[in-house]
């Protein structure tokens, strides 16, 4: 080793943050393991690293007992005390071993291990930047597309948007800038491995949150969200100012902060519904488009019926029952929808 090594570490401890002591730990035992697989692996061994010039020297240790029965791991007492009078029963006793040609090996062992530490360190710098951010929205561009699954180049890593994150019928070209929710962030032996969704609720959050500084501020509140991913969304917002309008303000002037959401989930149609504490009212504006004309609830199954008239039967229940299904998701409520005519008939 050479002070240049030295000075190599004091380096890598300013730029990568991984502490000398610790890279010269790491060494340490990675010198011993290349001692037992070149000289001896029956033998103990202790390898030391002078931290001022990076010298290396290999010591054998031996156990003193009262009966040797293995004397590549133990020494007789008395053979112990003709080397230092001082020696006691299970003390250890050392003699430098550094082989002539060990500092060749010392150098190629130095190398993988520094490089292998630099990479640790470098994907734990990674994880604990992205751990922090589980449940945030991130930007970057596709990568590559392999096995139904959609790698995300961040910069630093990559992220896995899998098959089942992904909007349906939306095509994934290679540099396209994209959006999406940091649903968890794991620590694999191959580094953090980061999963995303372009189809979790969470990112219309946050989208909101990016677009409406009302939301952003505080004065409106996203009290929940039921969504159909690459078909329908609708968000229930209220606003702790009762001089700015909600759903306003989520709108925007000329409706360009909801086109800006639109716009970034590909088309997807958002309904932005006024909350209410009130059951009776939420669930009115829940069916949004349509208009009700009557609601009736029952807290204790929390079920309710709602009256629209004829020519909105078809707009409250939607397509497939969707305006249905995503109203009663957001609201937490069962919904039966009828119409005036049925209701009479009834």
């Amino acid at each position: 080793m050479s002070l240049e090594f030295i000075e190599a570490l004091e380096q890598i401890e300013k730029d990568k943050g991984i502490s000398r002591d610790v890279l010269f730990d790491a060494l340490e035992a990675a010198l011993i393991s290349s001692y037992k697989r070149n000289f001896g692996s029956a033998v103990n061994v202790r390898v030391e690293m002078l931290r001022d010039t990076g010298d290396v020297h290999v010591y054998s240790q031996k156990k003193v007992v009262e009966v040797v029965e293995d004397d590549l791991l133990e020494i007789n007492i008395d053979e112990a005390k003709e080397i230092d009078p001082n020696y006691a029963l299970d003390d250890i006793v050392e003699k430098q071993v550094t082989p002539r040609n060990f500092g060749r090996i010392a150098a190629q062992t130095a190398k993988q291990v520094v490089v292998q530490r630099i990479r640790e360190a470098e994907r734990g710098i990674v994880y604990e930047e992205f751990i922090n951010r589980e449940s945030e929205i991130i930007t970057g561009t596709v990568s590559r597309v392999a096995k139904g699954n959609v790698y995300i180049n961040l910069g630093k890593t990559e992220a896995i948007l899998g098959p089942n994150e992904q909007i349906p019928n939306e095509v994934y070209n290679h540099a396209d800038r994209i959006k999406t929710y940091i649903v968890e962030v794991k620590n694999t032996t191959k580094g953090p491995q980061i999963h995303v969704s372009r189809t979790h609720p969470g990112l219309v959050k946050r989208l909101f949150e990016l677009e409406v500084p009302e939301i952003h501020d505080g004065v409106v509140e996203v009290k929940s969200i039921s969504r159909e991913a690459g078909s329908r969304t609708k968000i229930a917002v209220f606003s702790i100012d009762e001089n700015v309008d909600p759903v306003g303000a989520c709108v925007g002037p000329k409706g360009s902060r909801v086109q800006m959401i639109v716009d970034e989930l590909k088309g997807e149609k958002i309904d932005i519904i006024k909350y209410s504490e009130e059951p009776k009212e939420f669930i009115s504006n829940s069916l949004s488009p349509a208009k009700v004309l009557n609601a009736r609830v029952n807290p204790e199954d929390k079920t309710a019926r709602v009256i629209v008239p004829d020519y909105q039967l078809s707009l409250a229940i939607g397509k497939e029952g969707q305006n249905a299904r995503l109203a009663a998701k957001l609201t937490g409520w069962k919904i039966d929808i009828k119409s005036e005519s049925q209701v009479k008939t009834d």
